[in-house]
């Protein structure tokens, strides 16, 4: 039987908050679906040309007190990027903590607004070390 992936859902407790995040990431919303009825949106981003590939981040309007205040359990997200120092520098720039630099330029870990692990990974071979990512620490953890 054949098998497609449809998207990876993550519960959000602060909608502009983390749409914001993966925004940064340069996710852009693709669809989203507003349900009256049972108070909640649906809201699917994806990478600019991998429509097919969607995360949905699930916003309840009364808000969302049973969600878990770390999400390791549900592992992580990973995305590729063109320049793991600039990606990394950029998200910096804006206040997302580097919990685990890429001291290795290869990959490095940040959380979203709602504690979800977000792994980045470079395209292709591993960049040379660079500072200030080579010495930099681990910020709590991924």
């Amino acid at each position: 039987m054949p098998l497609k992936y449809l998207h990876t859902m993550v519960r959000v407790k602060d909608l502009e908050k983390s749409m914001t995040f993966y925004e940064l990431l340069g996710l852009k919303e693709i669809r989203r679906h507003d349900s009256e009825g049972g108070r909640f949106s649906l809201i699917f981003m994806a990478p600019p040309g991998q429509e097919e590939a969607p995360i949905e981040l699930t916003w309840n309007w009364d808000g969302d007190d049973e969600l878990p205040s770390d999400s390791r359990h549900f592992g992580h997200l990973a995305y590729e990027v063109d320049n793991i120092y600039e990606m990394c520098q950029h998200l910096m720039d804006n206040g997302v903590t580097i919990n685990r630099p890429p001291r290795d330029g290869r990959m490095a870990f940040v959380r979203s607004p709602d504690n979800i692990s977000i792994e980045l990974l470079q395209a292709g071979e591993a960049l040379a070390a660079a500072e200030p990512w080579a010495s930099m620490e681990n910020s709590g953890h991924w």
